[in-house]
Protein backbone atom coordinates (compact mmCIF):
# COMPACT_ATOMS: atom_id res chain seq x y z
CA UNK A 1 0.00 0.00 0.00
CA UNK A 2 2.92 2.25 -0.85
CA UNK A 3 0.01 5.31 -1.31
CA UNK A 4 -1.55 4.51 1.88
CA UNK A 5 -2.93 8.00 3.85
CA UNK A 6 -2.46 9.64 0.54
CA UNK A 7 -5.42 11.66 -1.86
CA UNK A 8 -5.07 12.05 -5.50
CA UNK A 9 -7.07 13.88 -7.69
CA UNK A 10 -6.64 12.25 -11.60
CA UNK A 11 -8.44 14.39 -14.59
CA UNK A 12 -9.55 12.05 -17.42
CA UNK A 13 -10.35 9.05 -15.05
CA UNK A 14 -13.41 8.15 -17.11
CA UNK A 15 -11.22 6.08 -19.48
CA UNK A 16 -7.34 5.09 -20.94
CA UNK A 17 -4.54 6.21 -18.95
CA UNK A 18 -6.61 8.18 -16.48
CA UNK A 19 -8.92 5.45 -15.57
CA UNK A 20 -6.04 2.49 -15.17
CA UNK A 21 -4.05 5.68 -13.05
CA UNK A 22 -7.26 6.05 -11.02
CA UNK A 23 -7.50 2.57 -10.16
CA UNK A 24 -3.76 1.75 -9.73
CA UNK A 25 -3.52 4.33 -6.92
CA UNK A 26 -6.81 3.65 -5.47
CA UNK A 27 -5.38 -0.46 -5.56
CA UNK A 28 -2.12 1.33 -3.30
CA UNK A 29 -4.39 3.09 -1.01
CA UNK A 30 -4.64 6.29 -2.02
CA UNK A 31 -7.88 8.06 -2.13
CA UNK A 32 -9.09 9.09 -5.36
CA UNK A 33 -11.04 11.82 -6.99
CA UNK A 34 -12.19 11.05 -10.16
CA UNK A 35 -12.43 14.13 -13.07
CA UNK A 36 -13.61 13.72 -16.16
CA UNK A 37 -16.51 14.97 -18.42
CA UNK A 38 -17.70 11.73 -19.10
CA UNK A 39 -20.26 11.29 -16.29
CA UNK A 40 -21.08 7.35 -17.12
CA UNK A 41 -18.10 6.14 -17.39
CA UNK A 42 -16.56 8.20 -14.24
CA UNK A 43 -19.27 7.32 -12.24
CA UNK A 44 -18.59 3.26 -13.21
CA UNK A 45 -14.72 4.03 -12.54
CA UNK A 46 -15.61 5.36 -9.05
CA UNK A 47 -17.96 2.09 -8.18
CA UNK A 48 -15.28 -0.13 -9.37
CA UNK A 49 -12.59 1.43 -6.66
CA UNK A 50 -15.44 1.38 -3.69
CA UNK A 51 -16.56 -2.48 -4.91
CA UNK A 52 -13.28 -3.18 -4.20
CA UNK A 53 -12.63 -1.49 -0.81
CA UNK A 54 -11.11 1.60 -1.91
CA UNK A 55 -12.10 5.35 -1.32
CA UNK A 56 -13.64 7.29 -4.52
CA UNK A 57 -15.41 9.88 -5.28
CA UNK A 58 -16.60 11.06 -9.16
CA UNK A 59 -16.63 14.38 -10.14
CA UNK A 60 -17.49 15.39 -13.50
CA UNK A 61 -15.38 18.33 -14.59
CA UNK A 62 -14.30 20.29 -17.71
CA UNK A 63 -10.56 20.96 -17.44
CA UNK A 64 -10.81 23.71 -19.78
CA UNK A 65 -13.18 25.33 -17.64
CA UNK A 66 -11.35 27.47 -14.35
CA UNK A 67 -14.57 27.43 -12.03
CA UNK A 68 -14.90 23.41 -13.00
CA UNK A 69 -11.16 23.15 -11.84
CA UNK A 70 -11.57 25.04 -8.76
CA UNK A 71 -14.75 23.28 -7.92
CA UNK A 72 -12.90 19.98 -8.50
CA UNK A 73 -10.22 21.01 -5.62
CA UNK A 74 -12.39 22.49 -3.39
CA UNK A 75 -15.28 19.31 -3.18
CA UNK A 76 -11.88 17.15 -2.94
CA UNK A 77 -10.80 19.28 -0.18
CA UNK A 78 -14.32 18.79 1.41
CA UNK A 79 -14.63 14.93 1.32
CA UNK A 80 -11.07 14.01 2.06
CA UNK A 81 -9.60 17.20 3.76
CA UNK A 82 -6.12 17.47 2.03
CA UNK A 83 -4.75 16.80 -1.80
CA UNK A 84 -1.03 15.09 -1.80
CA UNK A 85 -0.93 14.11 -5.60
CA UNK A 86 -2.59 15.31 -8.85
CA UNK A 87 -2.07 13.75 -11.86
CA UNK A 88 -3.57 15.35 -15.25
CA UNK A 89 -4.42 12.49 -17.22
CA UNK A 90 -7.20 14.60 -19.73
CA UNK A 91 -5.94 15.33 -22.99
CA UNK A 92 -7.51 14.70 -26.96
CA UNK A 93 -5.83 14.49 -30.29
CA UNK A 94 -6.99 15.10 -33.82
CA UNK A 95 -3.98 14.61 -36.35
CA UNK A 96 -3.69 15.65 -39.89
CA UNK A 97 -1.23 17.39 -42.13
CA UNK A 98 -0.62 21.58 -40.92
CA UNK A 99 -1.94 22.14 -44.48
CA UNK A 100 -5.24 20.38 -43.68
CA UNK A 101 -5.35 21.66 -40.09
CA UNK A 102 -8.84 23.25 -38.91
CA UNK A 103 -7.67 25.80 -36.27
CA UNK A 104 -10.64 24.73 -33.76
CA UNK A 105 -8.98 21.35 -33.50
CA UNK A 106 -5.53 22.83 -32.91
CA UNK A 107 -7.52 25.35 -29.99
CA UNK A 108 -9.46 22.25 -28.88
CA UNK A 109 -5.71 20.48 -28.05
CA UNK A 110 -4.05 23.45 -26.94
CA UNK A 111 -7.37 24.25 -24.30
CA UNK A 112 -7.58 21.05 -22.99
CA UNK A 113 -3.52 19.51 -23.20
CA UNK A 114 -1.80 22.34 -22.08
CA UNK A 115 -4.32 24.68 -20.75
CA UNK A 116 -6.27 22.26 -19.13
CA UNK A 117 -2.99 21.01 -16.88
CA UNK A 118 -1.64 24.47 -15.95
CA UNK A 119 -5.35 24.73 -14.44
CA UNK A 120 -5.14 21.94 -12.40
CA UNK A 121 -1.68 22.21 -11.55
CA UNK A 122 -2.57 26.09 -10.16
CA UNK A 123 -5.72 25.25 -8.36
CA UNK A 124 -3.72 22.41 -6.19
CA UNK A 125 -0.89 24.53 -5.31
CA UNK A 126 -2.13 26.60 -2.60
CA UNK A 127 -3.21 23.53 -0.27
CA UNK A 128 0.03 21.39 -1.38
CA UNK A 129 2.16 24.86 -0.37
CA UNK A 130 0.36 25.13 2.26
CA UNK A 131 1.11 21.54 3.49
CA UNK A 132 4.59 21.72 2.22
CA UNK A 133 4.22 18.44 0.86
CA UNK A 134 2.60 17.15 -3.08
CA UNK A 135 3.58 15.14 -6.11
CA UNK A 136 2.03 16.45 -9.48
CA UNK A 137 2.52 14.55 -12.15
CA UNK A 138 1.86 15.57 -15.91
CA UNK A 139 1.11 13.14 -18.46
CA UNK A 140 3.51 13.98 -22.10
CA UNK A 141 3.52 11.86 -24.78
CA UNK A 142 6.75 10.59 -26.89
CA UNK A 143 5.48 13.30 -29.40
CA UNK A 144 6.91 16.10 -27.85
CA UNK A 145 9.99 14.49 -28.50
CA UNK A 146 10.08 13.00 -31.61
CA UNK A 147 8.61 14.26 -35.27
CA UNK A 148 5.35 12.76 -35.75
CA UNK A 149 3.81 13.90 -39.19
CA UNK A 150 0.42 15.09 -38.98
CA UNK A 151 0.73 15.53 -34.94
CA UNK A 152 2.00 18.89 -35.33
CA UNK A 153 -0.84 20.48 -33.24
CA UNK A 154 -0.98 17.51 -30.78
CA UNK A 155 2.81 17.40 -30.55
CA UNK A 156 2.92 20.96 -29.80
CA UNK A 157 0.28 20.37 -27.11
CA UNK A 158 2.25 17.94 -25.48
CA UNK A 159 5.79 19.85 -25.65
CA UNK A 160 3.90 22.44 -23.79
CA UNK A 161 3.29 20.37 -21.07
CA UNK A 162 6.80 19.14 -20.76
CA UNK A 163 7.79 23.31 -20.88
CA UNK A 164 5.48 23.79 -18.15
CA UNK A 165 6.03 21.14 -15.64
CA UNK A 166 10.03 22.11 -15.90
CA UNK A 167 9.12 25.47 -15.07
CA UNK A 168 6.48 24.67 -12.34
CA UNK A 169 9.66 22.14 -10.79
CA UNK A 170 12.02 24.66 -11.03
CA UNK A 171 9.40 27.25 -9.22
CA UNK A 172 7.88 24.76 -6.37
CA UNK A 173 11.46 23.18 -5.94
CA UNK A 174 11.93 24.91 -2.03
CA UNK A 175 8.16 24.64 -1.59
CA UNK A 176 8.09 20.92 -0.91
CA UNK A 177 6.27 20.13 -4.09
CA UNK A 178 7.55 18.05 -6.68
CA UNK A 179 6.50 18.26 -10.13
CA UNK A 180 6.97 15.14 -13.01
CA UNK A 181 6.46 14.82 -16.64
CA UNK A 182 5.47 11.30 -17.74
CA UNK A 183 6.12 10.88 -21.17
CA UNK A 184 4.32 7.19 -22.79
CA UNK A 185 5.37 6.50 -26.29
CA UNK A 186 1.83 5.01 -27.94
CA UNK A 187 -0.38 3.50 -25.38
CA UNK A 188 -3.67 1.29 -26.52
CA UNK A 189 -6.31 3.31 -25.46
CA UNK A 190 -9.89 4.67 -27.12
CA UNK A 191 -7.90 7.57 -28.26
CA UNK A 192 -7.39 4.93 -32.03
CA UNK A 193 -10.81 3.96 -32.34
CA UNK A 194 -11.75 6.88 -34.14
CA UNK A 195 -8.47 7.36 -36.11
CA UNK A 196 -8.29 5.46 -39.77
CA UNK A 197 -5.64 3.34 -40.28
CA UNK A 198 -3.55 3.58 -36.56
CA UNK A 199 -0.49 1.74 -36.02
CA UNK A 200 -0.34 -1.83 -34.62
CA UNK A 201 -2.06 -1.44 -31.33
CA UNK A 202 -1.07 -5.08 -30.28
CA UNK A 203 2.34 -4.07 -30.26
CA UNK A 204 1.25 -0.36 -28.09
CA UNK A 205 1.76 -0.29 -23.93
CA UNK A 206 -1.32 -0.59 -21.98
CA UNK A 207 -2.71 2.53 -20.19
CA UNK A 208 -1.93 0.04 -17.21
CA UNK A 209 1.52 0.24 -17.87
CA UNK A 210 1.01 3.56 -17.68
CA UNK A 211 -0.47 3.74 -14.19
CA UNK A 212 2.50 1.64 -12.82
CA UNK A 213 5.02 4.73 -14.29
CA UNK A 214 3.01 6.79 -12.43
CA UNK A 215 2.22 4.96 -9.06
CA UNK A 216 6.52 5.07 -8.83
CA UNK A 217 6.22 8.54 -9.32
CA UNK A 218 3.94 9.33 -6.90
CA UNK A 219 5.09 6.44 -4.21
CA UNK A 220 9.02 8.02 -4.13
CA UNK A 221 10.30 8.94 -0.55
CA UNK A 222 9.73 12.44 -0.34
CA UNK A 223 14.03 13.28 -1.00
CA UNK A 224 13.48 12.33 -4.15
CA UNK A 225 11.95 13.31 -7.66
CA UNK A 226 11.67 11.61 -11.15
CA UNK A 227 11.02 14.96 -12.96
CA UNK A 228 10.82 13.11 -16.46
CA UNK A 229 9.73 9.35 -17.26
CA UNK A 230 10.10 8.12 -20.66
CA UNK A 231 7.95 5.39 -21.23
CA UNK A 232 8.18 3.01 -24.42
CA UNK A 233 6.89 -0.18 -25.69
CA UNK A 234 9.81 -2.72 -25.84
CA UNK A 235 9.49 -3.42 -29.41
CA UNK A 236 9.73 0.02 -30.60
CA UNK A 237 8.52 4.26 -30.22
CA UNK A 238 5.56 3.86 -32.72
Amino acid sequence: MRLARRVAIVTGAGRGIGRAIALAFATEGAAVALAARTGPALASAAEQIRQAGGRALALPTDVASEQSIEALVRETLAAFARVDILVTAAGGASFSPVADAKTEDWDAMLRVNLRGAMLACRAVLPAMMAQRSGTIINVGSIASKRALPGAAAYSASKAGVVAFSRALAEELRGAGVRVGVLVPGAVDTPLWDGIANPPDRRAMLRAEDVAQAAVLMAALPEGASLEELTLLPAGGIL
